[in-house]
């Protein structure tokens, strides 16, 4: 009988960790891929790497706002060509079109993803919510560089350009829920 009680304990205690572990997993992808740059996932800096290589790269910069946010959303400029490690500059435009005030959640990644691993954002508005006021426009500033030892990887001696795609939601909904879900669960 003793057998028996070790036995179902161990049987709900591995079914336990399995559903514990099915609610975690897009929480922890999100992490792995935030560390690694997977699947276009940006890198975040504190500072520049303090060395650049002489090696230029075409930044494109694109932009989406959902449907159920009624904001215009543009970048200042359609692309800019740095250095590998230099700092890159680009102002984001946000106007919202309502007439209440609307916070938006912007979602965001490079192509060609191998490159996530080497683009760094020092400063972005991507990394909270944005709120703005009825027919209120903003700059949002982008400070970034692309790591110089992108120059050193075989895999990237292929990779010209870089795009830097943005989609504003509107934040705390279902909508956004889902796309972040989607991007996160995305081979």
């Amino acid at each position: 009988m003793d057998k028996n009680r070790k036995t179902i304990s161990l049987v709900f205690l591995i079914v336990f960790a399995m559903v514990g572990l099915a609610f975690a997993s897009v929480p922890l992808y999100r992490l792995f891929c935030q560390a690694t740059g997977f699947g276009g996932t940006t890198m975040r800096a504190e500072k520049l790497p303090g060395r650049t290589v002489d090696r230029d790269i075409t930044i494109r910069f694109d932009s989406n706002v959902s449907p159920n946010i009624n904001w215009s959303f543009k970048p200042e400029k359609t692309s800019e060509t740095i250095k590998l490690g230099q700092q890159g500059l680009i102002s984001f435009i946000a106007r919202n079109m309502d007439n209440k005030p609307t916070t938006g959640t912007a979602l965001y990644n490079v192509t060609p993803s191998k490159a996530g691993q080497y683009f760094h954002k020092i400063q972005c508005f991507c990394f909270g919510e944005q709120q703005l006021a009825a027919g209120q426009e903003i700059d949002m500033p982008v400070v970034f560089y692309v790591d110089p030892s992108m120059n050193d990887d075989p895999q990237m001696q292929d990779v010209q350009s870089i795009t830097l795609s943005y989609t504003f939601f509107p934040a705390a909904s279902e909508e956004l829920d889902k796309a972040q879900e989607a991007f996160y669960n995305s081979p």
